[in-house]
């Protein structure tokens, strides 16, 4: 019964349980799902993590070729992400091009990598104005449930985290190149990340974590990227105007579910190496 009440007034039934001071799936306002963290589990890629939130699913291949340097940067490899939201992950999407939202998170996930400079393109070249590493970021979505960019960064921090690439010796007078199969080195990171979205209704209602369902009744919503320390996004992608007191609230939230994040993806990092 509930379920047909649902379908037939799905604002109504909505706004009910949010009149009751908690969500439909029983979570009060400001608490977030529970958070899964899996690394290297895709042997074919040279760095993998799978990120889970409640039942948002993303899954993050990395995979490492060579190529030549852009012309503006001529000692800097580069970094390519791809965010793929498919009809496997939810209905509202068709096969064919991408959809809007998946360009917008791609394009979104590029910002992010720029501004924060997670790794320093420096040290994915080999030989400057030659030969640079291109680190192709494929973010599959496995199951959209909102959230979708917080997981997306998960899993993408996560997988960085653990790529490591050949040692390449490359002779350009020569113009010969050897990978060695075998003999890898690890690539910094410069910090964690993690993105934390809210979804706002009236009377500066805040959500944290929304499912999909309630991003789509939301009024707004809003993403904030940082580490501990610093802020290096904040997306809000139209809506109602925010107050600047529900913004610093977001981001005092924001920070410490960062640090719980980080604290998850180190774990699994530390249980794949030991």
């Amino acid at each position: 019964m509930a379920s047909l009440y649902k379908t037939i007034y799905p604002v109504k039934y909505f706004r009910d349980y949010l009149s009751q001071e908690i969500r439909p799936d029983g979570r009060e306002f400001l608490n977030f799902r529970p958070i899964s963290v899996n690394v290297s589990s895709i042997t074919q890629a040279d760095a993998s993590a799978i990120f889970k939130i409640g039942n948002t699913t993303i899954v993050c291949g990395i995979k490492a070729e060579l190529a030549e340097p852009k012309a503006d940067a001529p000692d800097c490899g580069f970094i390519i992400p791809n965010v793929e939201l498919s009809p496997l992950c939810s209905s509202k999407f068709r096969p064919g091009p991408p959809s809007d939202q998946a360009q917008v998170a791609s394009k979104m996930i590029d910002d992010i990598l720029i501004d924060s400079e997670i790794i320093n393109l420096k040290d994915l070249c080999i030989c400057k104005n030659k030969l640079v590493w291109v680190l192709y970021c494929d973010l599959e979505c496995i199951d959209c449930d909102g959230s979708i960019i917080d997981a997306c960064v998960g899993a993408l921090i996560a997988a960085l985290s653990t790529l490591t690439l050949p040692e390449v010796n490359h002779n350009p007078d020569a113009k010969t190149t050897f990978v060695h199969p075998t003999k890898r080195r690890p690539i910094a990171i410069r910090t964690f990340l993690a993105s934390c979205t809210f979804s706002i209704f009236e009377n500066d209602l805040l959500l944290a974590d929304p499912t999909d369902e309630e991003e789509t009744q939301a009024l707004a919503r809003l993403t904030i990227v940082m580490d501990s320390e610093e802020i290096f996004c904040v997306h809000k992608p139209g809506g109602v105007p925010i107050s600047i007191d529900l913004l610093q609230k977001s981001i005092a939230i924001a920070k410490k579910r960062t640090k719980k994040v980080t604290t998850l993806i180190k774990t699994a990092i530390n249980d794949i190496s030991s």
